[in-house]
């Protein structure tokens, strides 16, 4: 039988939760990925979190020890980004609730980004994750939408896993916004389309591996733009958890880390605790559902 990995041209690979926690890499994934990789299978970073660039993710995913360059990264900032060039005329000011990388890759999009609301409006407010965003900037962002301000926000994870635990990601900032408001964001990352489909045009395959952590993004994101994935139980989502999801976050496989991309996965036997299934093929992914590719 095929390793899982071998099934694939191209695995999209989540980071915060799958690859590590914060600081922390994740026991055993860099080998993971490394090992007897095929030279033609490309790896494509996907990640919702919009605080970093491409090159500064790169680098310390280079430093932890996971083969990657600034072309294998693909960020949910990069998709606002696109998604505000899309709406907006060319130098349309947008007014930045986030990271100055953030606000770099809207100037990068030929847009003007702003950090208050004084003066002119601005045509757009765009919300990514920053551990420094305060009640003023959340308050220049709330008066721009209550002008009519498009709004675009790179994720709506509610959490964000790091060594210390899960604190509060850019969903719970944009739950603050939507009251204040009154308004819903479009959304850049996972589990909406757009950041995927960045990933698979990356990639230049669709015969692709979703690989994440959480069923409500990484899961549930696959889904929606046709893919197999892999949840690998090494950040937010359980078993638990799993058990009760809806039809819409049903994994193709099930995991308890990355070693499973380097062997075949084994078939859920009717009625099977899935943990069950797990200690009984250490190492090894469950097949949950029926594989998309195989379908193919």
């Amino acid at each position: 039988m095929k390793r899982l990995r071998d099934r694939y041209r191209a695995l999209l690979l989540d980071l915060d939760g799958t690859l590590y926690r914060g600081h922390e890499v994740i026991a055993g994934a860099p080998e993971a990925l490394a090992a007897q990789r095929q030279a033609e299978q490309r790896l494509v970073y996907v990640t919702n979190n919009a605080s970093r660039g491409p090159e500064v993710v790169a680098a310390h995913l280079s430093e932890l020890g996971f083969p990657a360059s600034c072309d294998d990264v693909v960020t949910s900032a990069q998709a606002a980004a696109r998604l505000l060039a899309e709406r907006l005329d060319r130098g349309a000011r947008v007014l930045v609730v986030g990271t100055d990388d953030l606000a770099a890759e809207v100037d990068a999009a030929g847009l003007r980004p702003v950090r208050r609301f004084d003066g002119e409006a601005p045509a757009a407010v765009v919300q990514g994750h920053s551990p420094q965003t305060a009640w003023p900037d959340l308050a220049e962002a709330a008066y721009a939408l209550r002008s009519g301000a498009l709004w675009i926000a790179a994720n709506t994870d509610k959490t964000l896993p790091n060594e210390r635990g899960l604190a509060p990601g850019n969903g719970a900032m944009v739950a603050a916004l939507r009251a204040a408001s009154d308004r819903d964001p479009i959304v850049a990352g996972k589990p909406y389309a757009p950041l995927l489909e960045d990933a698979i045009l990356r990639a230049g395959s669709r015969n692709a591996l979703v690989v994440g952590d959480r069923l409500d993004t990484d899961i549930e994101g696959a889904n929606r733009v046709g893919l197999d994935s892999l949840l690998v139980l090494t950040g937010v989502s359980t078993l638990d958890e799993l058990r009760k999801a809806p039809d819409g976050q049903i994994p193709t496989f099930v995991a308890d880390s990355l070693d499973a991309l380097a062997h075949p996965p084994v078939a859920a036997e009717p009625d099977a605790d899935l943990g069950e299934m797990l200690r009984r093929n250490p190492g090894r992914a469950v097949t949950v559902r029926a594989s998309d590719s195989e379908i193919r």
